[in-house]
């Protein structure tokens, strides 16, 4: 079932895809202790599809508790991959057919991953999708995989597609995981999370800050391929490399290091601003590793306070010799969590986000994104 009205996002996309704000009277506002959802994520770095069933329960004080089901990671298959990592130069007709295939791709994952584990008795399916666009500077950006039909494949009600609301209210549409880092992780100094991009969130004069560091992963897996592997396991090519001193300044003369947030990035940026330096002469892999995870190290070290107290999250915090640069340039105390968090952090959160917009609270923070106002994003698809 379908309600609601279409809202047009500018978008050069020249179709101009519809996004559905959709309200059910059952779900608009459902309000209880305990809820049951699935969080769903994918990532810039397209290592997969992360799946994890999660359970909330909210005190009568707002003091929000979390305990992980069943997770996993469902890896891109090698076509998959080189169609996501194209897309960002794709024509509207061709990202039309993407988003319908992937919207059926990812439901037929999502109804294996509930069929697998004989899960039942869902509230909800909070899932990210994938992000082709994003240029919030131009009220740009597009998460595919968030098309109505998915709640109609897996006969579940769905909400999705929560960065759209908040670029149309002028923000960045992120980072979104900095609302859970305050409900659910407050005890932290700082909250950074190493997947595609380096992110960071922070209390800050009473306001929740965040943003987007520099890219990691994104770029460290490129090179790591060209390398042979997949990525680079606990940073051993890095750490055998040579440090490119020159292309290291030009990474650092970047000026979207100077910017102050909020601020986020996108593939486009790396593409135009990182791989235009890293491969404008020819290196060894190697060599561009240890170069750009020494340049990622420093950036994400100038972040912290001396003495923090830093919960790292995301695949980048199995890459040792990363983290060991980072405590080289800042002293901070770097916490990594049971790998159920490390892994599925920003799957724990999107569940998160989808409960609040079930609870019609806000689950998106304007001090983070630089919205007009805090809001309830996210579209909610009913498939039942």
């Amino acid at each position: 079932m379908i309600l609601g009205q279409t809202v047009l996002l500018k978008s050069n996309v020249k179709s101009n895809l519809p996004f559905h704000y959709l309200y059910h009277p059952k779900h608009t506002f459902l309000k209880k202790t305990n809820y049951h959802v699935l969080g769903i994520m994918s990532g810039t770095s397209l290592d997969g599809i992360d799946l994890a069933q999660l359970w909330f329960t909210v005190s009568e004080n707002g003091t929000w508790e979390y305990t992980f089901g069943k997770a996993e990671t469902i890896a891109y298959s090698p076509s998959w991959k080189t169609r996501l990592q194209r897309a960002v130069g794709a024509s509207a007709e061709a990202l039309t057919i993407l988003n319908e295939a992937y919207t059926v791709y990812l439901a037929d994952k999502i109804s294996t991953f509930i069929e697998k584990h004989g899960i039942e008795n869902l509230d909800a399916v909070c899932s990210h999708g994938h992000t082709i666009l994003h240029q919030p500077e131009n009220g740009i950006t597009l998460q595919i995989g968030n098309l109505p039909t998915i709640s109609e494949l897996i006969k579940q009600t769905v909400i999705c597609d929560f960065r759209v609301q908040d670029v149309a209210l002028g923000g960045q549409g992120a980072p979104l995981v900095p609302i859970g880092d305050r409900l659910l992780f407050p005890e932290y100094d700082y909250c950074l999370n190493l997947g595609g991009f380096a992110n960071v969130s922070l209390e800050r004069d009473g306001n929740r800050v965040a943003y987007d560091i520099c890219p990691v992963n994104i770029v460290l897996n490129t090179y790591a391929e060209q390398a042979g592997v997949p990525f680079d396991d606990d940073g051993a090519l890095a750490k055998s490399g040579t440090f490119l001193y020159a292309k290291s300044s030009l990474l650092s003369g970047l000026a979207y290091y100077k910017l102050l947030p909020p601020k986020s990035l996108g593939l486009e940026w790396v593409q135009q601003e990182v791989f235009s330096i890293l491969d404008a002469t020819y290196a060894k892999p190697n060599d561009t590793l240890r170069t750009f995870t020494d340049h990622a190290a420093q950036q994400i070290a100038r972040q912290f306070n001396k003495g923090a107290k830093v919960l790292v999250t995301g695949g980048g915090a199995y890459n040792g010799y990363l983290l060991q640069q980072i405590k080289k340039h800042k002293d901070v105390e770097l916490i990594v969590p049971e790998k159920e968090l490390l892994e599925y952090k920003e799957a724990l959160i999107f569940g998160l986000l989808g409960v609040l917009k079930l609870r019609g609270e806000v689950n998106c923070l304007s001090s983070v994104t630089g919205a007009s106002e805090d809001h309830s994003s996210g579209n909610l698809f009913s498939g039942l």
